[in-house]
């Protein structure tokens, strides 16, 4: 038996499908609402929570792998305390009841976000060393806290493996994750910043996880990721499939430093969420390589060319739910 946290999340969205294909059984972790995916019908589901140890408990009888995919993910201020929650918290007590099963084997999904970024450093792997003293943001921080729980656990005898994917494409929710992005480009909006990101397909993800999960590597993380593109190339692509106009207004850096400081304090006087925050001006203008080469290299893995993600991305959005997203913008 495969129990997945996060079931209803992207990842879970595509990992459960590819479980029950391998022939396996699964019951999954979901909020809100059991997500509309194939085979769902044969998922044993479970409305609870990753900070309910007791839940938990009776969640991992008869289980012999946990994919720890639940996580929250967000640069807002006023979710820190969230943020430390869920994916400390909640991992942390994920790894607490593996270890009181013998024999069950943990892949964890941690982020890009967790490995270090030393000063001078262009390209990143995951032996790139955190430092403490380096500003992060919340989310990264509980990252890679969280990554630290994983750690423990392997230290006292678990059965475990990390994946640190960077920014993952997959159609979703138009309002969460990096299905924002192309939400933002659906829109028409007309500004963009400078700056690139990385990129990998869930599919890879997916595979990668699968690949790692059942094999005999522990106490490994691996780094997931496709390539690094710009802003400013992510949305021509994804305009281009949409047939919408790109964005064509470059915001400096300056400007962008201006515009958080004004969202912060408009969210405040509101009790709104800010549109940008200091976090996501300052990743945004970063252009960092994150390293494939170990997973590459270990299990044989090629990743999909973004170019290609990026279309099918597009495509699945606009035949599930492209009336999601309101008009033009709006």
């Amino acid at each position: 038996m495969i129990f997945v946290t996060g079931g209803s999340g992207l990842i879970g969205n595509f990992l459960i499908p590819a479980l029950l294909e391998q022939g396996h059984k699964v019951k999954a972790l979901y909020r809100e609402q059991v997500p509309a995916i194939p085979g769902s019908e044969q998922v044993q589901w479970l409305e609870g929570d990753v900070l309910d140890p007791l839940f938990l408990r009776k969640a991992l009888q008869d289980v012999t792998h946990v994919f720890h995919c639940a996580g929250v993910v967000s640069y807002a201020p006023q979710d820190e305390e969230l943020l430390k929650q869920v994916n400390i918290e909640g991992t942390a007590n994920i790894v607490d009841v593996c270890l009181e099963h013998p024999g069950i084997r943990l892949c964890h999904v941690s982020s890009i976000a967790a490995v270090g970024r030393p000063k001078g450093a262009t390209l990143l792997t995951e032996n790139s060393k955190w430092d403490l003293a380096e500003e992060h943001s919340a989310y990264a921080r509980s990252k890679y806290w969280g990554e630290l729980e994983v750690w423990r656990g392997i230290a006292e005898g678990l059965s475990a493996v990390i994946v640190n994917p960077s920014v993952i494409l997959g159609p979703a929710d138009w309002n969460r994750s990096s299905t924002q992005l192309f939400k933002y480009i659906y829109r028409e909006r007309p500004f963009y910043t400078g700056g690139s990101a990385n990129f990998v397909d869930v599919r890879d993800v997916v595979a990668a996880m699968l690949q790692l999960a059942f094999s005999d590597i522990s106490g490994e993380r691996y780094i997931l990721n496709a390539g690094l593109m710009s802003y400013k190339e992510f949305f021509e692509q994804a305009a281009h499939c949409f047939r919408k106009k790109a964005p064509s207004t470059k915001v400096p850096p300056a400007l962008a430093e201006v515009v958080w400081r004004f969202e912060h304090v408009r969210a405040w006087l509101t009790g709104g969420r800010p549109l940008i925050t200091k976090d996501t001006a300052r990743v945004a203008a970063k252009s960092h390589v994150f390293s494939n080469e170990k997973i590459c290299r270990e299990i044989n893995l090629t990743f999909r060319p973004l170019s290609e993600s990026i279309v099918w991305v597009c495509e699945q959005l606009q035949l599930s739910s492209s009336e999601v997203v309101g008009s033009p913008g709006k």
